[in-house]
């Protein structure tokens, strides 16, 4: 086995171009191997082995630095330097994580894991050598791909390094089949034409030449040749957008031969200024299922490598928060016709692909461009429409000013579908959905609830849309139960008692309801009084509820699945005249892990509620 003399990128350098080619199919293997067992980013990560093997053997890692855009495509970057051993452990509590992670290598300059900041970050790099003094000269590549550029901040980092002229190389890898025509004979001829050390040595002797002889003339000569290379490529390549920005452009390039892309990235990493180099690859490469799917497996679950199939299935199956949203969501749009749906490219993952389907003419997928959603959405509330944001809470962050000035300023009838909050597992640090309680309870006109079945999830939605102001519902990646307890309709700001107690109160916000009141049933038996409230909301509180259990001299206690500085439980001690025992989460990033091995670790769990009850009783 190649793969097991591959203990950093300098051992590729042994390897002849045959040897290269095996083992690209060896690391195919090896990622379709760990990921089947743990979950993950499978389709984009096969579709990227060539390109990685190319960057590596190409460049002097980790002196040279590779930015990547998200990181879900980087897993042979991770097996191919130093942590093929422990990839076994991919996205596992204590183990890899699956994006690049600062902490985890040397071979990784960031923890990534949001879209379109790789330019930025690779740009900021570059501007850093070129002014320390005494600062090694490293070449810095980023590494995006077609969903990037749905994002705003990717052309602002692109616009500013073509205004800089720095070196710097962006390597668009793209699978989108508009662009896959241009891979042919014309374009690679004119590829390797202009790419080749001579043809680049002679264009910056002309320049030299026409400058220094030619003053007066010299710029309209130059001119005049630029005006003819820019015309071949305008004629045989899509990239004139990015020479426009101030990049040499060159491609696309087959990404999956490994030699060609070597032999090019050698050629055109010797020029100077900003390079984008353009690669075109099939998702899931290698592997039928996921080239045939590769939606099903961008973030793959478990599944038996023989046939593709979730290892993840039950009978009957349940239903997660995501899909009551998603059903929910439809059943309301029949009746309701002014319901519109948005999603930041995540149709899929926020359930809001069974509304695409029903309503086409009412849905929108703006790409990844969370701040342009929350805009959009602005504009379609002022003109009369109830636009529903569905966004994993991590990305929902981006949006924040639009958040504000577009939503709230306005107090506009745009409900924010919050999915991913709380603890989301082992997609880890960059996506835990930890922040939105205290990022929004603040923000004037917002209301912000949180369900703690699914049941609730579907009454908070309907009643979301007949609010016709800024409301956010939070909800977790989990399994949703279906009734735990009677629901009552919901009410602005009204919470529900659960159960009475004479000793102390919890008050329990969304997924912490149901392990509130198991902690009561543990404590009860302790002899015990404990009685537990369903909050409902974050905000509005239920002033007057909250203020009679404080008169009455109990001990309150709060939970919730965020962090607890600026959090739920601060709200409540902030409107309360007694001291509040808040249980929640640490300020602190959360790594990967199973969501019920975090919860249980991070002390959410019905026992470790009870434990903490107790000992601040006593």
């Amino acid at each position: 086995m190649l793969l097991e003399t591959i203990h950093s990128p300098q051992d590729l350098k042994k390897l002849t171009p045959e040897q290269l080619v095996s083992l690209t199919a060896e690391i195919r293997r090896r990622i379709i191997e760990v990921v089947s067992s743990t979950g993950g980013h499978l389709a984009s990560s096969l579709g990227a082995v060539e390109l990685i093997v190319a960057l590596h053997y190409c460049l002097d890692t980790p002196r040279d630095k590779i930015i990547w855009d998200v990181g879900h495509q980087a897993y042979a970057h991770k097996i191919l330097t130093g942590r093929n051993e422990d990839f076994t452990c991919l996205r596992q509590y204590k183990g890899l994580t699956g994006f690049p992670c600062k902490d985890e290598s040397e071979y990784d300059a960031f923890t990534t894991g949001h879209s379109s900041t790789a330019v930025s970050l690779a740009l900021g790099l570059v501007a850093a050598r070129d002014l320390l003094p005494n600062e090694e000269y490293f070449k810095v590549v980023a590494v995006i791909g077609d969903g990037s550029l749905s994002g705003g901040l990717c052309f602002e980092g692109l616009n500013n390094a073509g205004h800089l002229k720095k070196d710097i190389m962006v390597v668009l890898n793209t699978n989108e089949l508009s662009i896959a025509p241009n891979v042919g004979a014309l374009s690679t001829y004119l590829n390797k034409l202009i790419s080749m050390p001579v043809y680049n040595r002679f264009k910056a002797s002309l320049e030299e030449l026409v400058r220094s002889r030619l003053p007066n003339k010299g710029s309209r000569i130059l001119k005049l040749a630029n005006k003819f290379e820019e015309g071949l490529k305008g004629l045989f390549v899509p990239g004139m957008l990015f020479e426009e920005l101030g990049f040499r452009y060159f491609g696309p390039f087959d990404g999956h031969n490994v030699a060609l892309l070597i032999n090019n990235l050698k050629k055109i990493s010797s020029i100077k200024g900003p390079l984008l180099v353009h690669v075109v690859t099939k998702k899931g490469r290698g592997y039928p299922p996921a080239e045939n799917d590769p939606v099903k497996f961008h973030s793959a679950a478990p599944f038996d490598v023989a046939t593709g199939e979730s290892l993840n299935k039950t009978s009957p199956p349940l239903k997660s928060y995501t899909d009551v949203l998603g059903e929910t969501l439809v059943n309301l749009a029949q009746e309701n016709k002014k319901i519109v749906a948005i999603t930041a490219a995540m149709a899929e993952g926020t359930g809001l692909d069974k509304f695409r389907d029903r309503y086409p003419a009412r849905f929108f997928d703006v790409g990844i461009a969370e701040e342009h959603a929350v805009c959009f959405a602005a504009g379609l509330a002022r003109a009369g429409l109830t636009p529903i944001v569905a966004i994993y809470s991590t990305f929902l962050q981006r949006a924040y000013d639009q958040i504000i000035e577009a939503a709230a300023l306005q107090d506009l009838g745009i409900i924010f579908a919050i999915d991913r909050s709380g603890i989301v597992g082992g997609d880890g640090a960059t996506h835990q959905g930890i922040l939105d309680i205290a990022f929004l309870r603040h923000i004037p006109n917002m209301t912000v609830m949180a369900p703690a079945d699914a049941l609730e999830l579907g009454q908070m939605l309907e009643f979301a849309v007949t609010l016709h102001h800024p409301i956010a519902l939070r909800y977790p990646k989990d399994t949703a139960p279906e009734k735990f307890f009677s629901s009552p309709a919901i009410e602005l700001g009204k919470a529900q008692v659960l159960r009475p107690g004479k000793d102390a109160t919890i008050i329990g916000l969304g997924t912490m309801v149901i392990p509130a009141l198991l902690a009561a049933e543990i404590l009860a038996k302790k002899g015990r009084d404990i009685g537990v409230v369903n909050a409902r909301f974050v905000k509005p509180l239920d002033k007057g509820l909250f203020q009679k259990l404080s008169a009455q001299g109990k001990h309150i206690f709060t939970v919730e699945e965020g962090v607890l500085e600026g959090g739920f439980g601060s709200a409540v001690s902030e409107l309360i005249d007694r001291p509040v025992t808040r249980i929640g989460l640490p300020s602190e990033f959360i790594p990967c892990g199973k969501r019920d091995v975090l919860l249980k670790d991070y002390g959410l769990t019905a026992q470790a509620i009870a434990d903490k009850i107790i000992a601040a009783i006593k």
